[in-house]
């Protein structure tokens, strides 16, 4: 699965072809851990989260995910309202047990990042989100029947430019054959535009993503990276929070990432080069970091209220593209919850396998989520999306099952 996104379409259509992370083989069982990692202590008095160290397990002794891990925060605070789960293994040749301290490859939890960005730009009248893309960036989308005079800044934000995802291009069915390889924002643009146009009003692409980050560009004079970390980043001190460059190592502590090959083996895929992903999905972090983002993010800090809001205005995204009650925003997921209420947050996946989640939910809780290899079945798929759900439910009253929050389309 080449793209950015959690796709269960692309599961299905990986899982026909036995392609590379949804092979008909599944992967071994990862070696148990010994004991709770070192982050997963509670407080003596805390609840313990058994649904939730459950769902962990599935995911690693059924579904065959070499480690999970968990962050979970209350906005109450005190000595319960934080704490974490694992399962299963972030090195497999060492042994290690996987926990929630560690640096891994954020994928599109990247756009969020993006997305904030050109939100303050807005706020501070250096674009407009009405504006075609034409304006910032004359020409570069001027061809098979692609019209940036036609397509707005908004539009790229939200998904819903009609633009094509570059990853749907054939070459990326083995993206393990372009893992060393340099990428730059406008030749994976100009491959996009090679494809044909999408079915559908909504269509999840990272092509989008890097036009906006050549916007941020124009308008700041700044490569979007820096105005990134100057913006955010830095301001909010994420110092497990960097980009990559063409690093294909991860610096400081962090979990191994595995991928399924076609012929059914696991391979090690934590070095990579992601420039192939940019803005849209370049980002190592971890889930404190991402979660400390998040909640700066959903709580009105880094943006006025009206942008917020403008964010968090949601369209129906395709069920296949995502997954089915899934809406989309500006850089933004809602996605309901059988507790009640929604989540809202992003979601991100790299060929090399890592996976990470990051979102705020009903009463201010929030969850971070971290795998080191990606599920390669839909049933596995299931079961992460379950993992999701009880991190944010466990606990809570279930009475409110078929009422999750109107948003706005």
């Amino acid at each position: 699965m080449a793209t950015l996104s959690i796709t269960t379409s692309t599961l299905r259509r990986r899982v026909c072809v036995a392609a590379l992370l949804a092979a008909f083989v599944a992967p071994a069982t990862p070696a148990a851990a010994t004991g709770p990692p070192p982050d997963a202590r509670q407080h003596a008095g805390c609840v313990r989260h058994g649904e939730l160290r459950r769902a962990l397990r599935t995911l690693t002794e059924r579904d065959g995910i070499a480690g999970a891990a968990v962050l979970v925060t209350d906005a109450a605070g005190g000595p319960c309202a934080r704490w974490t789960e694992a399962a299963g293994t972030a090195d497999l040749r060492s042994g290690r047990p996987m926990n929630t301290t560690d640096r891994l490859r954020a994928g599109s939890v990247t756009k969020m990042f993006t997305a904030t960005v050109v939100l303050q730009l807005a706020a501070e009248h250096r674009l407009s989100l009405d504006a075609p893309v034409d304006r910032y960036l004359p020409g570069v989308v001027r061809r098979n029947g692609y019209d940036g005079r036609r397509i707005t800044v908004r539009q790229l934000l939200q998904h819903t430019s009609g633009l094509p995802d570059y990853l749907d291009a054939p070459e990326w069915e083995h993206p393990e054959r372009l893992r060393y390889r340099h990428f730059t924002p406008r030749e994976l643009v100009a491959r996009a535009l090679d494809l044909p146009r999408p079915r559908g009003a909504w269509h999840y692409a990272t092509t989008n993503y890097l036009l906006a980050g050549l916007i941020v560009r124009d308008v700041t004079g700044r490569s979007p990276e820096e105005e990134i970390t100057r913006r955010l980043i830095r301001p909010l001190g994420l110092r497990d929070t960097y980009w990559p460059g063409d690093d294909t190592r991860i610096r400081g502590p962090h979990s191994r990432s595995y991928f399924t090959a076609a012929d059914g083996h696991r391979v090690d895929g934590t070095d990579w080069n992601t420039t192939f992903g940019g803005v849209g999905g370049a980002l190592v972090s971890t889930p404190g970091d991402l979660t400390r983002f998040t909640t700066a993010l959903l709580g009105g800090r880094l943006l006025p209220a009206a942008r917020l809001a403008e964010m968090r205005r949601t369209v129906a995204a395709d069920p296949d593209r995502l997954w089915p009650g899934a809406r989309y925003g500006l850089g933004l997921i809602a996605s309901p919850l059988r507790c009640g209420g929604m989540w809202w947050g992003h979601a991100g996946t790299v060929p090399g396998g890592h996976r990470a989640l990051t979102a705020t939910g009903p009463g201010g809780r929030s969850v971070a989520v971290a795998l080191d290899q990606v599920p390669a079945t839909l049933q596995a798929e299931q079961d992460f999306l379950k993992a999701v759900e009880t991190a944010f439910c466990e606990g809570r009253p279930s009475g409110e099952t078929g009422t999750p929050e109107r948003t706005h389309s």
